[in-house]
């Protein structure tokens, strides 16, 4: 069998053409659809009849033994080439926890089950352009973390200063310690009851102004820093998106050379006959004449 090869476009043996086709890629995906609902239904086990939950059940088992036969094709197609693509360590690791013996007896492996639904991530292309597109965001992403986690450290020793050194217990459990001041402006920087839960105490506590400081905070975490992250994810998108048109486009140039060579191929072929026919006429009108 010759040498496999990660290219989807290309097969070098019936069974790479098999497991890259479109049925197969098909199939697969509407398995992971099916094991999704399955593992959403028999969170309701307890209020099913029994017989409903054991073909669940089986029918779960039944998936995870074809996700687990889809790598094993693989892994003889490809051979080690299968481990140098991130996404098939991805489906290797998530469908070798569902294999694990005994996994049924732990909660913690039987609800990492559903990572198995995450394949759809890389099985539907347009879920893995985004998907990709992220991952190439994470530096950018990382950056714009330290940048929170600076300025969320800086307000929260303010805060602590300014509301910690109090006898109400509400505020103290709030700005207390540094730890609990980070805690607190988090919940306000998502702006999750910001307002009663923890501004309107430290008011009530005799501080005044305070809704000015947490408006600050909320300005430059939440609208600014915060955007950020969209700012990031739409350029990352965007470049993905470009790298994907041009990729698309270079194709089609290709097929436009490959069909200029067939044209001008063919039109040499036309020549060479309309000459070979001129030549056969010349022939034959030599031959009549010396008849």
């Amino acid at each position: 069998m010759a040498r496999a090869t990660l290219d989807e476009t290309t097969s070098n043996s019936p069974l790479e053409a098999a497991i890259e086709s479109r049925w197969f890629l098909n199939l697969i995906t509407g398995l992971i659809i099916l094991n999704a609902a399955i593992l959403g239904i028999l969170t309701y086990a307890d209020s099913l009849p029994p017989t409903s939950v054991y073909w669940l059940e089986v029918m779960d088992r039944g998936i995870t033994y074809a996700f687990a036969f889809e790598i094993l094709l693989k892994l003889f197609v490809y051979r080690f080439m299968f481990f140098r693509s991130g996404w098939n360590w991805f489906d290797f690791i998530v469908v070798g926890i569902s294999m694990v013996p005994g996994g049924q007896g732990f909660s913690v492996l039987r609800a990492m089950r559903v990572l198995r639904v995450l394949r759809l991530l890389h099985v539907v292309p347009m879920m893995r352009r985004i998907t990709e597109a992220l991952l190439k965001a994470l530096p950018g992403m990382g950056a714009i973390v330290a940048v929170l986690a600076l300025l969320t450290y800086v307000y929260a020793v303010m805060a602590t200063n300014m509301y910690g050194d109090t006898s109400n217990e509400e505020v103290l459990e709030l700005f207390g310690d540094l730890p609990s001041s980070a805690y607190s402006l988090f919940q306000v920087m998502t702006m999750d009851g910001w307002r009663f839960e923890v501004v309107q105490k430290v008011v009530d506590d005799g501080h005044p102004w305070a809704p000015l400081f947490f408006l600050t905070f909320i300005f430059v975490a939440s609208f600014a820093v915060l955007n950020l992250f969209i700012a990031l994810i739409v350029d990352a998108l965007a470049a993905e998106q470009k790298a994907a048109t041009e990729e698309l486009l270079e194709d089609i140039e290709e097929d436009a050379e490959h069909a200029e060579e067939e044209r001008d191929e063919i039109f040499d072929l036309l020549r060479s006959l309309k000459d070979e026919i001129a030549e056969l006429k010349s022939v034959v009108s030599q031959q009549s004449q010396q008849r």
